[in-house]
């Protein structure tokens, strides 16, 4: 496998990403992500994610319509690439695999 360079907060975020659809943007991301950690996290830890997967050929992005609601603010919306998915579904693979290396822990870990 071809070394991917993506962290385990990168990970979250481009999951998030792809779950998030036309919905990923910055403030969605943060607040998905939030909810699930069960953490706050800052809105530059987010960006800078973005804009390092984003130069890695992970996202792309683009401006949305400008809103009253944000004042006429566009959101940068963001879309995983072909690339990503490609590395998600590796990602997802390699841990399942080592998942499948020790089921005597598993039923000891979903416990917790």
């Amino acid at each position: 496998m071809k070394k991917t360079k993506l962290g385990e907060f990168e990970e979250l975020v481009l999951l998030t990403v792809a779950a998030l659809q036309q919905e990923a943007y910055g403030v969605e991301i943060k607040r998905e992500l939030e909810g699930r950690l069960k953490e706050k996290l800052s809105v530059g830890s987010i960006q800078s994610a973005l804009k390092r997967m984003e130069e890695k050929g992970f996202l792309t992005s683009e401006f949305g319509e400008a809103t009253l609601k944000r004042g006429g603010k566009r959101k940068r919306i963001y879309a995983t690439t072909s690339y990503a998915h490609k590395v998600l579904d590796e990602m997802k693979e390699i841990r399942a695999g080592l998942w499948n290396l020790i089921p005597q822990l598993t039923p000891q870990l979903k416990a917790i």
